[in-house]
């Protein structure tokens, strides 16, 4: 097993080119093969997940092998339903194998669409004969993850009928159904809200057209958090490439880390346009958090490592999509802070809880962090090296969304230790 041994420097001074949105980058990848268009968006991610959806398209072998993409599973498995690219087996690691999938398969199953479980059934693989699909109106829990809205939106402009979807009951991760929309009325798409629940797709056909990705504000935070920890109270992190107005859902990262200790300096607010943000301390961070991340759940990790190294108890909510992420994202974050001596509460699958207080535990060795193929747990618990001793194990997991992650940090003054 390779670890890192991660040890912080004294002052910390940057300047980041962040990865491009794996978020828009796979949303714009779908929507580009429904136009037709040859010539890729700009500015790729250049992530995992990112670059199995692109051999997919290019390639389209009978077995695609999507690894440990959820994105791309949700997202591939519309795709090739709604498209006459022949048969196909869509499969992933074993993880994968156990993460649920039959909300959307019974979606696309009720517009017409011809899919088998090659295994277990609910969950991949999936065995799919694409055809065009007929569309029209349909119901879907608004509860489960966003990716399965998203995947049925891109699809709906090629549908005969379009497509009328009402979110039932709760409606989570809506940003990131924002984030689709906002990506398809980019090609030409006309969907949108039609009433608090319900989102209407007209069956018009996208445009292809040249389309810049911007970078990602899910990586963003993790500049956020080392900034927060960091004990120098000059230290400053510029980052290039992203927007204010952004459509990105986790761009609310900076309004929540100036609750910790953060400001947010944008060379230009120009919108729509790219540009430097820095990232400096405001010199006071509340004394306690609490926050309901419903709509950007991703950066729950950053939060609960960032307030455990600060000292901040906190109290966050609407959690419940963690359990079904890359690993259980709850009891990985659970296990893993027991080893600082910090004890977290859960409730109801989708709550965490910590009072503040810390056990006493040795701080002469590093913590030896497990991430659970998850690439948020190393991205997330590495910058806890600026206060306390640590250690990422299989660090090389960070691909999967921030392939030059420990390039960065090295550039910056952490040292790494390979083991």
């Amino acid at each position: 097993m390779e670890t890192y041994n991660i040890i912080a420097p004294e002052r910390l001074k940057a300047t980041i080119k962040l990865p491009a949105s794996k978020s828009i980058s796979n949303r714009a990848l779908i929507i580009h093969a429904l136009t037709g268009g040859n010539v890729l968006p700009d500015n790729l991610s250049d992530c995992d997940d990112t670059e199995v959806i692109i051999r997919a398209l290019e390639q389209m072998p009978h077995v695609i092998d999507i690894k440990a993409a959820g994105t791309a599973m949700r997202f591939m498995t519309a795709f090739l339903s709604a498209t006459e690219r022949g048969e196909h087996i869509l499969t992933g690691t074993d993880r994968m194998k156990h993460r649920p999938i039959k909300l959307l398969v019974d979606a696309l199953r009720h517009l017409g669409a011809d899919i088998e479980y090659v295994g277990e059934n609910g969950f991949p693989p999936l065995r799919i004969n694409g055809q065009q699909l007929e569309g029209g109106e349909l119901e879907i829990a608004g509860n489960m993850s966003s990716q399965y809205t998203s995947a049925l939106l891109m699809i709906g402009p090629v549908l005969k009928k379009g497509l009328t979807l009402r979110l039932t009951g709760e409606i989570i991760s809506r940003p990131y159904i924002d984030l689709t929309l906002w990506t398809m009325r980019e090609f030409g798409a006309d969907a949108e809200w039609t009433s608090i629940d319900t989102i209407t797709v007209q069956p018009k056909p996208y445009v292809a057209r040249p389309y810049l990705i911007e970078n990602d504000w899910s990586g963003a935070s993790y500049w956020y958090e080392m900034v927060a920890l960091s004990k120098d109270e000059d230290a400053e992190v510029k980052l290039s490439g992203l927007m204010d107005g952004s459509k990105q859902g986790d761009s609310g990262v900076r309004y929540l880390f100036s609750l910790l200790g953060v400001k947010t300096i944008f060379e230009t607010k120009e919108a729509g346009v790219p540009t430097t943000v820095t990232l400096r301390k405001s010199g006071r961070h509340v004394p306690r958090l609490e926050y309901d991340f419903v709509n950007m759940p991703d950066l729950a990790q950053t939060f609960v490592c960032t307030c455990c190294a600060l000292g901040v108890p906190f109290h966050f909510t609407g959690l419940q999509t963690l359990k079904i992420k890359e690993t259980d994202r709850i009891a990985a974050l659970t296990t893993e802070m027991q080893k600082m001596g910090i004890e977290l509460k859960s409730a109801n699958d989708c709550e965490l809880m910590w009072d503040g207080k810390r056990a006493s535990v040795a701080d002469d060795i590093p913590y030896s962090i497990d991430t659970y193929e998850d690439h948020r747990m190393a991205l997330a618990f590495a910058p806890m090296a600026l206060r306390m001793p640590v250690c990422i194990n299989n660090p090389q997991v960070v691909s999967k969304s921030y392939p030059m992650y420990w390039d960065d940090l090295e550039k910056t003054g952490f040292i790494i230790n390979k083991q």
